[in-house]
C-alpha cells in the first residue's frame, strides 16, 4: 500500500491510532532534540502535497472531506479499477527549506484529475463532527498513526511506472489555493523548531538521528571561511618558503665568503714565462693590502691568481702608485718588479723637494740639479708596447707660458699676477708644492698635468694657512714670494723666522733686499759667492738692482719656510750672512756689524767677494 494511504482511522486497543513502522521512522522531534508525539504540519505537508494531476491523498480528504468538504476522510472517486490507466498517481515529495514556507503553486486553475478506479468499496462516511473536531484533526493525526489494514481478497495493488518518478524535481506542482487555507497550517499552537548550532542535522544528536523520507536536508555551509582558511594557509606557506630561502641564502653566502677568506676556494694559477706577453700600466691605490695588489694584478692579467701573488710576496711591504708591468708573468717576478729599490718600474712618480725650481740649474761645481719640468718628463716618459707616452720639458714650458690661469688651475689669489706674465713659463713658479706626487699620468697632456699639480697644491697652501692664518701683513701671493726667498736662503729651520723678519723689516723701510738667492734665480750658473757682473744682471728678480719683492716666487716653498713667513720672529735685524759650510747664520741690526760677520765667512773660505 502506498505511503500516506489507509482505509480509515484504524485503532488499537484503547482507541489510539496504530503506529506503523513507517510512521515511527519519521517521528517529529522537538527543539531540544527529543522525540515528540504526533507529526508537525511541515512534515505532514510533505506527505499530503499531491503530484501534478493526481487527487488529494486520504489525509487531506480527512481534513477537508471529498471535494473539499470537511469530514469526508476517505471517499475515493468512482469509475476506475486498480491498475487501470486512471489509477491515482503517487504523491511527489517536495523539499521544504528549514524554517521556510512551501513553494507557492501557480495560480492557474489546475486541471481536474482523471478518474481513478477504487481499490475496494469505500466504507461508510463517519458521522459529521462539530467544527472543533475539525480543528482537532491535526492533533489526532499527531497522536495516532493508522495501522495498515489487511488487503481484502480480490484487491490488487496498483503498479506504477518508474518513469513517472525519474525526474521529480522538474515536475510542476499544481496545488489549489485552498490547500493553503487549512487551519492546521496556521495552527498558533505550533512553534517552529529553532536549530541548535551545537547539534548536527537540525538540532538532533548525532548518535540519535537516522534518515527518513521527511527529513529536510540542511543548507550547505558557507564556503567563505574555508576559502579564507585556505588563503591563510597559502600565505603561511609562502612566508615559510621565503624564510627558508632567506636562511639558505644567508648560510650559503656566509659559507662562501668564509671559504673565500680562508683561501679554500681561491685559484692558485701561476704563469711560468718571465718575459711576459706585453706591457701594461697598473694603478695601485695607496694603503692597499697584498690581497688588493693581487686582485689588481689579476684583473690586468699580470699574474695568474691572487693566492699565487700573496704566497710570492711573503708579507713584503709595497707602495701604491703607477707601475709599468709585463702581462702573464710569474708571481715572483711581479713581486721583484714592485719591490725594486731603483724603482725603475715606477711610472709617474715625482718627488719635489722644497726649494726646487721649474728649470734645471747648474751649480758652480758643474752639478746639474734637474728642475720640476725635467722631473715630470723623466717620470712620465715610457713606452707601452712600442708606443711612447709622457710629456717633455718643452711641452710643459709651452703650456705654462700660454695656457690661461683657469686651464692651469691657478688659485684666485694668484690669477692676477700669473695673467700679467703670460708668455713666460716662470709665472707658475712656486705654485707647485714640494711633495711626493705618486700619480702623474703619462697619458695626460702637459696642460692636464700642470692643472692637476697646481690645483692640488692650492689646497695644500690653504691647509698650511697661507690665506686664513697669515700674520705677515702681506697678501697671499706676496707671502708666497717672500717665503720662497726664506726657503732658498736658510740652511737650518730655526733660522727661518729670523730671515723672515729681516725681509719684512727691509720691506717696511723700503730697503732693497739684496738677496743672493734672487740673483741666482736667473743666473746660468748658481753661486753662493755672487760677484762681478752678476750684481749687474738686469732682470726683475735681481734684488740688488730692484726694490721690493721679485715678480714671482723663486722656488717651491715648504711648510717650515711658509710658516716662518706667516709669523716672523720679533726683532730689528736688517742683515744676515752664512759664515760656514755647516750653514751657520749670523744676524745684525747695523751694516757695521754685518761687515764684521762677513769677515767670519771670509776666514772660513766660504766667500771671497768683499774680503780684505
Amino acid at each position: 500500500m502506498r505511503d500516506g494511504e489507509s482505509d480509515g482511522p484504524s485503532t488499537e486497543s484503547g482507541g489510539e491510532p496504530a503506529v506503523t513502522e513507517e510512521r515511527r521512522r519519521t517521528r517529529h522531534r522537538d527543539n531540544h532534540g527529543g522525540r515528540a508525539e504526533g507529526m508537525d504540519p511541515e512534515r505532514l505537508r510533505y506527505f499530503t502535497q499531491p503530484a501534478e494531476g493526481s487527487p488529494n491523498t486520504r489525509h487531506r480528504h480527512r481534513r477537508t472531506g471529498q471535494l473539499g468538504q470537511p469530514g469526508d476522510l476517505a471517499n475515493p472517486p468512482q469509475g476506475g479499477t486498480a491498475g487501470q490507466v486512471g489509477a491515482p498517481r503517487r504523491a511527489t515529495p517536495v523539499r521544504i527549506p528549514p524554517g521556510g514556507q512551501p513553494p507557492r503553486p501557480p495560480r492557474a486553475q489546475a486541471a481536474p484529475p482523471p478518474p481513478v478506479a477504487p481499490r475496494r468499496p469505500a466504507p461508510p462516511p463517519p458521522p459529521p463532527t462539530p467544527s472543533h473536531e475539525a480543528a482537532d484533526a491535526e492533533p489526532e493525526l499527531r497522536q495516532a498513526e493508522p495501522q495498515l489494514p489487511q488487503a481484502e481478497p480480490g484487491y490488487l495493488e496498483p503498479r506504477y511506472d518508474e518513469r513517472e518518478f525519474s525526474d521529480v524535481d522538474n515536475q510542476e506542482s499544481a496545488y489549489p489555493d485552498s490547500a493553503y487555507t487549512d487551519p492546521a497550517y496556521t495552527d498558533p499552537a505550533y512553534t517552529e523548531p529553532v536549530p541548535d548550532g551545537r547539534r548536527g542535522h537540525g538540532g538532533r544528536d548525532e548518535e540519535d538521528w537516522w534518515p527518513g523520507a521527511d527529513d529536510v536536508e540542511p543548507a550547505p555551509a558557507s564556503r567563505r571561511p574555508r576559502r579564507r582558511s585556505r588563503a591563510n594557509q597559502k600565505k603561511r606557506r609562502v612566508i615559510l618558503a621565503l624564510a627558508v630561502v632567506f636562511m639558505l641564502a644567508l648560510v650559503g653566502g656566509v659559507g662562501y665568503y668564509g671559504l673565500r677568506a680562508t683561501g679554500v676556494l681561491e685559484s692558485r694559477k701561476d704563469y711560468t714565462t718571465t718575459a711576459g706577453a706585453g706591457d701594461v700600466i697598473v694603478d695601485i691605490p695607496e694603503n692597499s693590502t697584498l690581497a688588493d695588489f693581487g686582485r689588481i694584478l689579476v684583473d690586468a692579467d699580470v699574474v695568474g691568481s691572487v693566492r699565487a701573488f700573496i704566497d710570492a710576496a711573503d708579507g713584503q711591504p709595497m707602495s701604491g702608485g703607477l707601475y709599468k708591468m709585463r702581462t702573464q708573468i710569474p708571481a715572483s717576478t711581479a713581486v721583484e718588479m714592485l719591490t725594486d729599490d731603483s724603482a725603475q718600474h715606477r711610472v709617474g712618480r715625482v718627488v719635489i723637494p722644497p726649494g726646487l725650481q721649474l728649470d734645471s740649474k747648474t751649480g758652480i761645481d758643474g752639478k746639474i740639479t734637474p728642475g720640476i719640468f725635467q722631473m715630470i718628463q723623466d717620470a712620465t716618459s715610457t713606452e707601452v708596447n712600442g708606443q711612447p707616452e709622457g710629456v717633455t720639458v718643452a711641452q710643459l714650458e709651452e703650456a705654462a707660458a700660454k695656457a690661461t690661469p683657469e686651464e692651469l688651475g691657478v688659485p684666485e689669489w694668484a690669477k692676477e699676477n700669473v695673467a700679467s706674465m703670460t708668455g713666460d713659463h716662470r709665472r707658475i713658479e712656486g705654485l707647485i708644492a714640494p711633495t711626493t706626487w705618486e700619480r702623474v699620468e703619462p697619458d695626460h697632456t702637459a696642460v692636464q698635468i700642470l692643472n692637476e699639480m697646481i690645483s692640488q697644491s692650492a689646497v695644500m697652501f690653504d691647509q698650511w694657512g697661507l690665506v686664513d692664518n697669515n700674520k705677515s701683513g702681506l697678501a697671499p701671493y706676496e707671502t708666497l714670494i717672500a717665503a720662497s726667498i726664506v726657503e732658498r736662503e736658510v740652511r737650518h729651520v730655526e733660522d727661518a723666522p729670523k730671515v723672515a723678519r729681516v725681509i719684512r723689516n727691509r720691506l717696511d723701510e723700503d730697503q732693497r733686499l739684496e738677496m743672493d738667492s734672487t740673483q741666482n734665480y736667473t743666473a746660468a750658473v748658481t753661486n753662493i759667492d755672487v760677484h762681478g757682473e752678476a750684481y749687474k744682471a738686469d732682470n726683475e728678480w735681481n734684488t740688488y738692482r730692484y726694490n721690493g719683492l721679485p715678480p714671482t716666487p723663486i722656488a717651491a716653498v715648504g711648510v717650515p719656510a711658509l710658516e716662518a713667513m706667516l709669523d716672523p720672529a720679533p726683532g730689528s735685524w736688517l742683515y744676515f750672512v752664512t759664515v760656514d759650510t755647516a750653514g751657520t747664520t749670523l744676524f745684525a741690526n747695523t751694516f757695521e756689524e754685518h761687515k764684521r760677520n762677513r769677515l767670519v765667512a771670509c776666514e772660513n773660505k766660504l766667500v771671497s767677494t768683499g774680503c780684505r
